[in-house]
């Protein structure tokens, strides 16, 4: 028997001999090893197991399509599973987030939470009312659904006819329709408008003289006994009730014509000022309209030509088929005439046209009219005007009924900041009630204030001291959104949470109580569209992760209302099976002012490669292109597809950081924008995972313009490459960037899609070139010596561009041809405009600077600078 202490160990073993002893010693070692042979496999099958938990806990074993759409993911999960962004995928639509609208209506007897559903309602017919408490989970209201109209075709003057729009009268009795549309501009048409009797269900022409007439607008009355139309440029009114005898049009205004618009806005109106084909407004009572008078017979024309496609649908008489078609648009660039514009009244008992004078008016030459606002049922109208620069205000208050106006408010931005006013059409009035708080009528407006937009309450209407709502260092962006006159709540949307955010608000209209409706304890980006009495919303989420709809109660609402519109389920699914690009959110510092900025980096990032920098920007004044919204755009697929890294700052000049960094830049749009995208890029090229010699600048319309400028100012030592799609290059030519009207646009490249090149956009940013010659100088692209220190860059054009017109690539053009300057390449778009559309032309746009691109961050440009013939013999691509 073996001892247990070291002595009897030591006796044992003297003992034994010797192989007896080696013998133990083995036994010994063998015990020890299995234990700890024992111990460590239990730990391998606990670590195997706890591995086993977490990997399916943590879905690792899942597809990553399998995983919801993160807008922060670092793409860490799932690597190198899913799908890159095609152009394929952005050119058909897939990366469009679905959205839905709701027209709100007032209930004939002040009901909220009405809305009109028109193209079919199951089991109600084509054109309904419905009370959105009748959906779900609400309260059942005495008014569920109303149907208008039951079909959407009906029979009049022995023809069937097919709705285009519709418009319900504010009784809902009758419902005024129109067919046959036929598109002018962008905003403006024409078409055959009916009277249709919801009762009897049957129609019949708005004009019954004239029933294959068009017209260009009708509108009904408040009080749903009389429609305004305009025909020809002239204005007519159709009586319409029980107590009209027979069908009644009087003609209104007879000066109406080619030169002259009544009712409707010219060209220059409809899209810069209006941003819609009305300029007719009803008092509330019916009793009066207030139109605008427009005389456009000293603007210059401007020709348009089309090659291949005769936009007017009028064939051309024999011989004349191979000369190109020529549209004149009357279109006033800066320092040329403006129209002409005066508010017109028409008393509708007395059928009499009238205008009201004004003491220290604009003169004619010097008048916008940009906004007119009926101030509750006493004859008042409020008319918003500045003049020609858009940097002095005047606020008119007219008295129809006394024949008399006056200016209560004024104010000069220029002496205020340098800066502009834009133009806004949210300007609201709220009535009197003494019960309520309210002891005089008054309106709201947005203000400067300290530096940034903000709410104000003018009350009573000639008051120029506001009562403040809002302040801070942020802005209000659309003020007011809706007000509640039962509980004086006022909401509206601001960036308080940051500037790349936007979130709904109510404030009390004593400034008080101001609180957040939306979620701010995340980032996002919200539009709402409230009911009439602000009671309900239509609540739009629009990123950062995937967008949906809701329709809500509000805070002025005792009931909750919560109801899922839209959820956007598929494209949720598609998101998840892509590897899309990581955004990270920042801001730069240049001369003192914080700037947004924003970079995609792909999705399998490696800091220590080095990756070819993009650069895209818009930068026109007062825009935002880095924000919190989802997008999929044409740099998302550069960065996804192609492996590059794409930045984008918001320089000086753009919005809702404040007016000291917007409107440092009049006079002079162009340099500092400019600087702060070389700026940036100076701090980008210093980044350990950025190659600085493959960088590059791209922009459509503005971005266009600012490409080119960022390219000039820099004179390749920052920037080698540069792609500019339909750039301005002169402002004495150019005018302003709307809003995408397409989403196939929108989603692409997030661009400027539309553009209005005019006078009155220009101007607000850079004065007449009377005033400021030297500074339509210096906003040109005038040093192409410069641009010819680039590698190389890429211009394109659309040649029927009606916006920034051809001739703004065409002067370039000219300027390097006088200087010898060859280091760039051409493709223009016959009979685009300025999308760039026609005949597979937005395909090749894309499909071209991907192509062009990647050539450029090849290395392919830089070697054809010095291109020399090949030897004789010598096969391609060989070398030998």
């Amino acid at each position: 028997m073996y001892k247990d202490s070291d002595e009897d160990l030591k006796g044992g073993l003297q003992e034994l001999d010797i192989e007896d002893a080696v013998a133990y010693h083995h036994a010994g070692v063998d015990r020890s090893y299995k234990r700890w042979l024992c111990i460590i496999g239990a730990l391998c099958i606990l670590g195997w197991a706890f591995a086993l938990v977490f990997f399916l806990w943590n879905g690792a074993h899942k597809h990553r399509s399998t995983f919801a759409h993160n807008p922060d993911a670092t793409g860490e999960i799932g690597a190198g599973t899913g799908r890159v962004v095609t152009i394929d995928e952005l050119q058909t639509g897939r990366w469009y987030a679905r959205s839905h609208s709701i027209s709100w209506i007032a209930g004939p007897s002040g009901q909220d939470g009405l809305l009109l559903e028109e193209g079919g309602l199951e089991g109600k017919g084509y054109l309904v009312v419905e009370d959105v408490r009748s959906w779900e989970g609400g309260t059942k209201s005495a008014l569920n659904t109303i149907t208008l109209m039951k079909t959407r075709g009906f029979d009049a003057n022995g023809e069937r006819i097919v709705p285009d729009h519709v418009w319900p009268s504010p009784d809902l009795k009758k419902v005024l329709v129109m067919s046959d549309r036929q598109n002018n501009w962008r905003h403006s048409f024409t078409g055959r408008y009916w009277l249709f009797d919801v009762v009897s269900q049957r129609a019949e022409a708005l004009d019954p003289s004239q029933p294959r007439g068009r017209m260009q607008l009708a509108t009904w009355a408040p009080t749903s006994d009389a429609v305004v139309f305009t025909r020809d440029n002239n204005m007519f009114m159709r009586r319409v009730g029980s107590g009209v005898k027979a069908p009644e049009v009087i003609q209104i205004t007879t000066d109406g014509g080619d030169e002259m618009f009544c009712g409707v806005p010219d060209w220059v109106y409809e899209e810069e000022v209006f941003e819609g084909n009305s300029a007719t407004w009803w008092s509330e009572d019916g009793k009066y309209v207030a139109f605008l008078a427009t005389n456009e017979s000293g603007v210059p024309e401007y020709p348009v030509q089309y090659f291949i496609s005769r936009p007017s649908l009028t064939p051309p008489e024999p011989g004349l088929e191979n000369y190109p078609e020529v549209r004149q648009i009357k279109y006033p660039k800066a320092g040329a005439p403006n129209p002409v514009v005066h508010l017109r009244f028409y008393d509708v008992a007395a059928n009499a046209v009238f205008t009201v004078p004004i003491e220290d008016d604009f003169s004619d030459l010097e008048r916008l009219i940009t906004e007119v606002i009926w101030a509750g049922q006493h004859g008042q109208v409020l008319i918003r005007q500045t003049n020609r620069e858009s940097d002095f205000l005047k606020m008119v208050l007219i008295d129809v009924t006394q024949r008399t106006g006056k200016i209560v408010r004024s104010q000069d931005v220029k002496a205020l900041d340098g800066g502009w006013f834009e133009v806004s059409e949210t300007t609201t009035f709220i009535p009197s009630d003494p019960s309520n708080g309210r002891n005089a009528e008054g309106y709201i407006d947005t203000v400067i204030h300290e530096g940034y937009d903000h709410l104000a309450y003018f009350s009573p209407l000639d008051n120029p001291e506001p009562k403040l709502l809002t302040s801070g260092e942020w802005e209000v962006v659309a003020a007011p959104s809706a007000v509640d006159l039962k509980n004086n709540f006022v909401y509206f949307i601001a960036t308080k949470e940051g500037s790349t955010q936007r979130h709904v608000y109510k404030v009390n209209l004593d400034g008080s109580n101001l609180e957040a409706v939306t979620d701010t304890t995340k980032d996002g980006y919200y539009s709402v569209s409230f009911s009439k009495g602000a009671g309900y919303a239509l609540l739009s989420y629009q990123g950062p992760d995937i967008p949906w709809q809701k329709v809500i109660s509000t805070p002025s609402n005792t009931a909750s209302y919560d109801h899922l519109v839209e959820e956007n389920k598929e494209l949720a699914q598609f998101a998840a099976q892509h590897e899309l690009p990581v955004k990270i959110f920042d801001t730069v510092t240049i001369d003192g002012i914080e700037l947004n900025i924003v970079e995609r980096r792909p999705v399998h990032f490696d800091s220590n490669k080095k990756y070819p920098v993009l650069f895209y920007l818009y930068g026109g004044p007062g825009s935002q292109t880095v924000d919190r919204r989802f997008s999929v755009d044409f740099q998302s697929y550069i960065a996804s597809n192609l492996g590059y890294v794409v930045v984008t700052v918001d320089g000086r000049g753009t919005g809702f950081i404040g007016r000291e960094a917007r409107t440092v830049i009049r006079g002079n749009i162009g340099y500092w924008e400019a600087y702060d995208q070389i700026a940036t890029a100076k701090i980008w090229a210093a980044k350990s995972y950025v190659d600085e010699t493959r960088m590059a600048i791209w922009g459509w319309s503005y971005g266009g313009f600012m490409t080119l400028k960022t390219l000039e100012q820099d004179a390749g030592r920052t920037f080698r490459y540069g792609m500019a799609v339909a750039p301005v290059t002169d402002w004495r030519f150019y005018g302003k960037c709307l809003p995408c009207t397409s989403h196939l646009v929108t989603v692409i490249s997030k661009c400027c899609a539309y553009q209005m090149s005019d006078s009155i956009y220009t101007e607000r940013w850079m004065y007449t070139p009377q005033h400021n010659p030297e500074g339509y100088d210096n906003a040109s692209i005038s040093n192409v010596t410069a641009l010819g220190e680039n590698t190389r860059f890429l211009l394109m054009h659309g040649v029927a561009d009606d916006n920034v017109h051809m001739q703004n690539s065409l002067m370039l053009l000219d300027k390097l041809d006088l200087a010898g300057v060859e280091n760039y390449d051409v493709h223009i778009f016959p009979d685009s405009d300025h999308s760039i559309y026609f005949h597979n032309a937005n395909r090749m746009v894309y499909d071209k600077l991907s192509w062009w691109l990647i050539n450029a961050m090849n290395g392919e440009w830089a070697k054809i600078e010095q291109a020399v013939p090949l030897r004789a013999g010598v096969q391609v691509g060989t070398g030998e």
